[in-house]
């Protein structure tokens, strides 16, 4: 008797097993043949002959005898009980030697039990077999089939079950438990087959209709674009925004974020609620201007005669803005330091900025940083945010058109903090050139190069500025204008522009250069020329009523009419008082409009010898008035006792405007002097520098601002510190042709200029 291994198979009796004849052969060493008779054995794990020995099988086998040889390459065996596997032995020539015994079943199946669950399950294969490839061919299949283990037998390649559950049905004693064990497992395989049926019917729909709906959105892609082919004003907006993408040339990391957002944006629809913010992104991002413009040559001397016939003055920025554009000619590179302009308001920080770009052949913009107080304003707001929006430096570069405008950020000094952030912490990147080649908009979130840009800044004081903001800029300062200067500046730029704005002609409106003078000195007092500016335009405004009313073909205007074109009254200028007084001295002062003068009132009053100070004055200047009173007790001893039975009062005319500073100390010890003294000091002589305790002058700042209202107010004499002689060069010729500035080093030199008595030795303990 032939002895065949098997494994992982469904043996069970009154069954037709179908085997591969090599199968047959490698463990016979010859060919099947009709009716002879075979022993099917399981094995508990898969193995090699070699490899086979006694507990390999399981202790339960079937008998059969071959039923079928095909010449395709198989067979059937017929079985027909099953049977106990008593011994087993392994000959020389490689086959295999089974001694078994017959196994009864403890309970038999009735027949007319068996036909009907052989009956059921075949109805039951019929159906599952309906509407699928197997319908024509599962009857005939299925007719050949008489018991239930030979349907369980031909369904066993198409069950889920493990070589331990196919075991355990051979090994059921009870041939009805083995049936209902048999009709359980062809029952499941059928709903398993059902579900998996279903879900393959699922996925080919979803599958169809995926793949249907890339051909249709293919074929819309194809009509579309011949339809921008032939209308190209008719784009829709997601193509528009599909070909703005191509045709840009951003770099990596933006293409990416564009065309993930692209895609999204086509996915998600016109209804939903994200339409609109991708929408807003991607038509920003797509407007900016992402090529590098490559570095031109830029002419010099053109750009010398376009700064002078835009502004009148200003040499020194002139000639600094001429030294960057001569270095970026030869370094090819499109910007450089960061140029920070101060100075009064009107003294053409910003409107120098339009002269600049216009020389450079450059897109201009402006940025007002004013009361800014939000780092969203400069970095932008996240996207997550409703109403996000991109920030001032980028929407400025997107307006623009290019990546390489003149940039000016105005008032960088009224930048404030706030809850929401730092704004000028966030200009440190913007600013930086190591840095702004990747600058990161908060609302973008891609990296954008802004190392083209040329930024200029503008300020009143840089003391509000931080300093590592400061750091980063190279500050340029813009001293006020002189008379003379607003008087060219009035004549050339500010009276035509005025006199175009309301269309008069100058054959109907003629202004004499006396009363342009006049409106200088009597009608403003600044730095700048804004305050000009606006005289102009009033004057203006009152000639074109009168030229509307018909009251002369042409006017002349004049110092002596010009009270009724600007219907205003003169300013009241601090000049120098016609009588010296004993206690009051001119002091000089600088202020955000450019520079004026003060007088330091000193008074003294019976008392207990304490001493009232009154004008708004600031922590620095409340510490001078000690330290003067301080020296000039130690310079006078014998007028110290004065001290002690009255009361010590310094004003500081007006009262209702703050002042602060450190370069009034010079001028309250020479006052506090002059009124213990009793010596008037000549008012035409002013001053301004610090005092130590030892008596030294040290130097000041805004100097040049400082001696132009000395020179408006009438003043004949300054003295100044030794230390601020350098300063003088950046002072006016008709203003220093005008003052006699006398340098001092010390007291001594101050109260001698002065006329003050000549003071006692210092003592060497001081």
């Amino acid at each position: 008797m032939a002895v065949l291994p098997l494994y992982d198979a469904l043996v069970l009796p009154d069954a037709t097993v179908y085997l591969k004849t090599e199968r047959f052969e490698t463990m016979t060493g010859r060919a099947p043949r009709m009716e002879e008779r075979v022993t099917l054995l399981i094995l508990k794990t898969e193995q090699e002959r070699k490899e086979l020995k006694q507990d390999s099988f399981y202790p339960i086998g079937v008998s059969g005898a071959i039923s079928e040889i095909h010449e395709e390459g198989w067979f059937a065996v017929k079985t027909r009980g099953r049977v106990n596997l008593d011994e087993i032995a392994f000959a020389p020539d490689g086959r295999i030697e089974a001694y078994t015994s017959r196994r009864e079943d403890t309970e038999e199946l009735p027949p007319q039990e068996n036909e009907r669950k052989t009956r059921d399950a075949k109805r039951a294969l019929m159906d599952f077999s309906k509407g699928t490839q197997w319908e024509a061919a599962s009857k005939p299949w299925l007719d050949q089939f008489d018991t239930l283990s030979d349907v369980a037998a031909a369904c066993a390649p198409w069950m889920d079950a493990t070589h331990e559950e196919k075991y355990a049905i051979l090994a059921e004693d009870s041939a009805v438990k083995r049936a209902e064990m048999l009709e359980k497992l062809i029952y499941e395989t059928l709903e398993m087959g059902k579900l998996s049926q279903e879900g393959s019917s699922v996925r080919q729909e979803d599958y169809q209709k995926m793949v249907r709906e890339s051909a249709i959105k293919k074929q819309m892609e194809y009509l579309q674009k011949e339809l921008d082919e032939m209308h190209p004003e008719n784009v829709s907006d997601i193509r528009r925004l599909e070909l703005k993408i191509q045709e840009s040339q951003m770099n990596e990391t933006a293409r990416k974020e564009a065309d993930k957002l692209l895609n999204r944006l086509k996915q998600e629809g016109s209804n939903s609620a994200e339409t609109g913010m991708l929408y807003n992104y991607l038509d920003f991002l797509t407007s900016l201007s992402w090529k590098k413009e490559p570095a031109q040559e830029i002419d010099l001397d053109e750009a010398e005669k376009v700064l002078e016939e835009d502004h009148f003055g200003l040499k020194k920025v002139k000639d600094r803005i001429l030294q960057q554009i001569a270095v970026m000619n030869l370094k090819k590179q499109q910007s450089g330091s960061i140029l920070l302009f101060v100075g009064a308001p009107g003294t053409g920080k910003t409107s120098i900025g339009q002269s600049i770009a216009k020389a450079l052949k450059r897109q201009y913009v402006r940025v007002s940083l004013g009361g800014v107080r939000d780092e969203a304003d400069i970095r932008g707001h996240r996207r997550t945010y409703i109403g996000a929006m991109p920030g001032r430096v980028m929407d400025a570069i997107q307006k623009s058109g290019v990546s390489n405008p003149v940039m000016v950020l105005d008032e960088v000094d009224k930048l404030s903090m706030s809850y929401n952030g730092d704004p000028a912490s966030a200009l440190l990147e913007v600013l930086d050139p190591e840095q702004n080649s990747t600058f990161t908009d908060h609302y973008m979130n891609v990296p954008y190069d802004l190392s083209d840009v040329f930024f200029i800044c503008t300020a009143n004081t840089v003391d509000t500025i931080p300093e590592p903001l400061l750091n980063r800029m190279e500050v340029i300062q813009f001293q006020g204008y002189t008379p003379i200067e607003k008087q060219q500046i009035a004549l050339r730029h500010l009276l035509p522009k005025a006199m175009e704005a309301v269309g008069i002609t100058a054959e109907q409106l003629s202004v004499s250069e006396e009363a342009v003078q006049a409106i200088i000195t009597d009608y403003t007092r600044e730095g700048g020329v804004r305050g000009l500016k606006k005289r102009m335009d009033t004057l203006c405004r009152s000639a074109a009523v009168r030229i509307v009313r018909g009251r002369g073909d042409a006017l002349c205007v004049t110092p002596e009419n010009l009270r009724e074109y600007l219907d205003m009254r003169p300013i009241h200028h601090r000049n120098v008082r016609e009588n010296a007084v004993p206690g009051i001295v001119t002091g000089l002062a600088w202020t955000a409009a450019g520079g004026d003068i003060l007088y330091i009132e000193a008074m003294l009053t019976k008392g207990s010898g304490q001493i009232v100070i009154t004008g708004q004055l600031g922590d620095v200047m409340k510490e001078s008035v000690r330290l003067a009173v301080s020296l000039v007790k130690h310079r006078f001893p014998e007028r110290a006792s004065v001290f002690e039975d009255h009361d010590l009062h310094i004003h500081v005319p007006d009262g209702a405007t703050p002042k602060d500073g450190p370069s009034a100390g010079i001028t309250l010890t020479t006052a506090i002097a002059s009124l213990i003294t009793g010596t008037a000091v000549p008012s035409t002589i002013a001053m301004t520098g610090e005092i130590s305790l030892r008596g030294e002058v040290t130097p000041i700042g805004g100097l040049p601002e400082k001696l132009m209202a000395a020179q408006r107010a009438g003043v004949k004499q300054v003295l100044i510190p030794i230390d601020n002689e350098d300063d003088l060069q950046d002072v006016a010729k008709e203003v220093l042709e005008q003052l006699e500035i006398t340098p001092v080093r010390d007291l001594n030199e101050v109260f001698s200029i002065c006329g003050i008595m000549e003071p006692q030795p210092v003592a060497k303990a001081v």
